[in-house]
C-alpha cells in the first residue's frame, strides 16, 4: 500500500499516520522529519532549508523528491509506504508519479484530512507551545496555511481526477477518523487487504 496524506499543517496528518503505520505495518516516510533532520546536521545547505522552514516556505520540489527518492529505495519501503506531508506541490506529485512508474509502482488512496483554519491555528499554536517548535508562531502559522491553499490544494483536484481522493472530517475525534480513514485504505487496497 501506498498511501498519501494531504491537509493543512495541524490537520492530525502525522497522528493518524502513526496509527495506520501500526496497522499496515508500512513505514511512515515524513518529508517534515527528513528535512528537519537535514537542517539539523548544520550543513550549508541545510541552513538554507531551515530559512525556508522557519518563513514558512517550502523546501524546492527538487529537493524534497531527491531526499524521497533515496528514502524509497530503502528496503522497509519495498512493501509501500505512508507519505506524510509530501507530495505538496503538483510538481512534487508529478515526479512522484514518475518515480513510481518507473518502479512499476503506483499510489492506491489519497487521504484529505480537512479542518477549519481557526481550529487549525488553534491545534499548531498549542503544538508550538508543547513541542517549543520555532515554525510554528502565529505568523508562520498563517503563512503556511497560505502556501497550503495556494501551492497545495491543487493537489486535491489532480487526484480527485484519478479517482485516488477520499476526504476526511478531521475535526471528529481520533478514533472517529482512524476508523474512515480504515474503511477509505481498505475499499482502494490493490494488493490484498491489511490484517
Amino acid at each position: 500500500m501506498r498511501v498519501i496524506f494531504i491537509g493543512p499543517p495541524g490537520a492530525g496528518k502525522g497522528t493518524q499516520c502513526k496509527k495506520l503505520v501500526d496497522w499496515l505495518r508500512v513505514p511512515q516516510l515524513s518529508t517534515g522529519v527528513l528535512l528537519r533532520e537535514w537542517v539539523e546536521q548544520g550543513t550549508a545547505d541545510g541552513k538554507w532549508v531551515g530559512e525556508h522552514l522557519n518563513a514558512g516556505k517550502l523546501a524546492p520540489d527538487h529537493l524534497v523528491m531527491s531526499m524521497v527518492a533515496k528514502r524509497l529505495a530503502e528496503p522497509d519501503c519495498a512493501g509501500g509506504c505512508l507519505f506524510d506531508g509530501f507530495p505538496r506541490t503538483l510538481v512534487q506529485a508529478q515526479l512522484l508519479d514518475e518515480h513510481l512508474a518507473r518502479a512499476r509502482h503506483q499510489i492506491d488512496v489519497v487521504l484529505s484530512l480537512q479542518v477549519a483554519e481557526e481550529k487549525l491555528v488553534e491545534r499548531l499554536l498549542k503544538r508550538a507551545s508543547i513541542e517549543n517548535r520555532a515554525d510554528d508562531c502565529s505568523q508562520t502559522i498563517l503563512e503556511r496555511l497560505r502556501v497550503f491553499r495556494t501551492q497545495t490544494s491543487p493537489l486535491l483536484d489532480y487526484y480527485h481526477e484519478r479517482g485516488l481522493l477520499v476526504v476526511i472530517d478531521g475535526e471528529r475525534s481520533e478514533e472517529d477518523v482512524f476508523a474512515e480513514i480504515k474503511r477509505a485504505v481498505a475499499l482502494h487496497a490493490t494488493v490484498g487487504k491489511p490484517h
